[in-house]
């Protein structure tokens, strides 16, 4: 569960985008004051939910008499017409939640879907799906959390996490060899350092200077194998580079220890959450 301090800031500034400078003046206009609604917020499509503090904070900024009911969980699995939560409150305020609270809970949901989907293409290995840093500006923690709500893991969530040097780093340095001494010279004894390598004599020049972790980058499930067995156990392996749910399991296969992957936060297709009117209260 991520912490309200960290939740609320993005819930915020997307209420403060929605309403603009006069409110919702569709609801103002339509809705009688005083009037109070019962809505069910239901899964149209098979998934894995992620994102309810989220959506139940966007209505409780907009009017903290709007109560959220939940009928399932974050990681829960949904079939199609499944309720995953009841809210109750003013019927205003319910309507000028209802877009904010559903784009989180329907984007966070669709990260945690589709991780879900290559957790279970690798069931049986020994490898963890990680995402990266290829994340919405301003929605990381909330992005990275949804991965763990579909099985997966994270990577580093910052810059400032741990040493990642890749191909550019590694042609500014001038090699591996420079780039990881560099590195070693500057880190300090709490952080790991990893390294980016597109061949085997790469990955053998990196394992001659020691390091924790080698990133093993577009390498074809056979390469992966061999360079596994040249790591044997000195340091994580992690595959990365256009692994799809049709190609995770050959890649795990191969014995890495991770396996990453960027579009798991940034192409997630959403999962399509409606908000349905039930009736009005006494």
């Amino acid at each position: 569960m991520l912490p309200r301090l960290i939740i609320e800031p993005a819930v915020r500034r997307a209420l403060e985008e929605d309403l603009g400078l006069a409110g919702d003046i569709t609801a103002n206009a339509v809705i009688p004051a005083g009037h109070r609604s019962t809505v069910v917020m239901a899964a149209r499509r098979p998934g894995v939910i992620a994102g309810l503090d989220a959506a139940e904070l966007a209505f409780a900024l907009v009017d903290p008499a709007i109560i959220m009911t939940r009928h399932v969980e974050d990681g829960d699995k949904v079939e199609s017409g499944d309720i995953v939560a009841t809210v109750t409150g003013p019927s205003r305020g319910l309507l000028t939640g209802e877009r904010t609270a559903l784009n989180f809970l329907g984007h966070l949901s669709g990260i945690a879907t589709v991780t879900a989907g290559v957790v279970a293409a690798v069931e049986g290995t020994d490898a963890a799906i990680v995402c990266t840093r290829k994340t919405t500006p301003g929605l990381r923690a909330l992005e990275k959390y949804a991965v763990k709500a579909g099985g997966g893991g994270n990577h580093r969530f910052s810059l400032a996490d741990a040493v990642l040097i890749k191909d550019n780093h590694i042609a500014i340095a001038g090699g591996i060899r420079p780039a990881l001494q560099a590195a070693k010279r500057h880190a300090g004894h709490m952080v790991k350092i990893e390294i980016e390598v597109d061949t085997l004599d790469q990955l053998r020049e990196a394992m001659d200077e020691g390091v924790d972790a080698v990133l093993l980058d577009n390498m074809s499930p056979e390469t992966l194998t061999e360079a596994v067995s040249i790591v044997a156990g000195r340091a994580i392996t992690e595959a990365s580079g256009g692994i799809t749910p049709e190609t995770a399991g050959a890649v795990a296969k191969a014995g890495v220890d991770l396996i990453s992957i960027g579009w798991l936060t940034h192409s997630a297709p959403v999962l399509d959450i409606g908000l349905d009117y039930r009736t009005a209260e006494a």
